[in-house]
């Protein structure tokens, strides 16, 4: 598996990056194999969150890799905090006493990385920072970044805290792809010029915050995938003509697409299925020509000006 640096760290990380959102949706024995396999590919790079299955993901996670020291220091494990039934809460509080819960519900003493898990319009960014500087201190969290977050959120983030951002884990897909559309469509008078999320792609790169695209196979928000979808017909012909000259599958190509950006992302997969897992960690191997890249980019109905 071909590795990047995480933002602006020394942490090498896998250029894909084990979603368990739904691991809770497998048997004990379905889980220990998905991980197993994932391990076996080269993708020790694992994604959480406290509310993924209510705090289960994390428990069934750690049970099915077996935890224990030796285990832990061959996987790097990140985890996700902030959203409550109902709210958003970034003080220092429920920070600091969400990762206890992970950190135990995953049964290990450290996070290699901790992202604030969207954004809280009622954030005082002093409180974040001195929960990071605690859970830095205490050895609790090595790495810190954030999810779903534009420029001047992160700046203000910036503004009080001292460690660096190293990820923010955005919505990106060959078919939500506004972040790339707008930088393309400058000065244009079309629905793809419109800047929703202040040019934050162009920002990460600037700042060498990695871009971990969630959902990569999802069209709108959690409407279904496109692959295979009749509503995207030109979009699969193309992605299967592209697939065919490489021998690989549909899936290995719509991951590839987003790995040949030179933003250098660290796609988020969420497929509990094993021969799909594999097929997404085999785009580590593929490298797209600049115009099958763009040919892609057309076939899911955008236009270049």
């Amino acid at each position: 598996m071909r590795t990047i640096k995480l933002g602006t760290s020394t942490l090498e990380v896998p250029v894909i990056a084990v979603g368990c959102m739904r691991i809770n949706s497998l048997s004990k024995s379905e889980a220990e194999r998905f991980v197993r396999t994932a391990l076996d590919e080269g993708a020790n790079f694992f994604d959480h969150a406290d509310i993924y299955g209510g705090g289960a993901c994390e428990e069934i996670f750690a049970d099915a890799i077996q935890m224990n020291d030796d285990v832990r220091e061959k996987i790097i494990l990140q985890s996700k905090c902030g959203i409550r039934k109902g709210s958003f809460d970034f003080s220092k509080e429920h920070i600091l006493a969400s990762v206890d819960g992970i950190l135990k519900r995953l049964k290990t003493d450290y996070l290699d990385v901790l992202l604030l898990h969207r954004p809280d319009a009622l954030v005082e960014p002093e409180e974040v920072a001195e929960a990071f500087d605690t859970l830095q201190s205490s050895g609790k969290v090595r790495h810190f970044g954030v999810s779903n977050q534009k420029p001047m959120q992160i700046e203000l983030l910036k503004k009080y805290v001292k460690q660096p951002i190293v990820a923010n884990q955005l919505q990106l897909s060959i078919t939500n792809a506004t972040m790339i559309s707008n930088g393309i469509n400058v000065n244009m008078e079309n629905d793809s010029a419109i800047d929703r999320d202040g040019s934050i792609l162009d920002y990460c790169r600037l700042h060498d915050i990695t871009i971990q695209p969630w959902s990569p196979f999802q069209y709108g928000f959690f409407e279904g995938v496109f692959l295979g979808n009749d509503k995207f017909p030109e979009l699969n012909q193309k992605i299967d003509e592209i697939a065919a000259k490489y021998n690989v599958t549909n899936t290995t190509i719509a991951i590839a697409w987003l790995l040949r950006h030179p933003a250098r992302m660290q796609p988020v997969i969420g497929t509990m299925n094993i021969e799909r897992l594999k097929d997404c960690c085999k785009a580590s191997d593929i490298y797209l020509t600049r115009e099958e890249w763009y040919e892609i980019y057309r076939a899911a109905g955008n236009v270049l000006p």
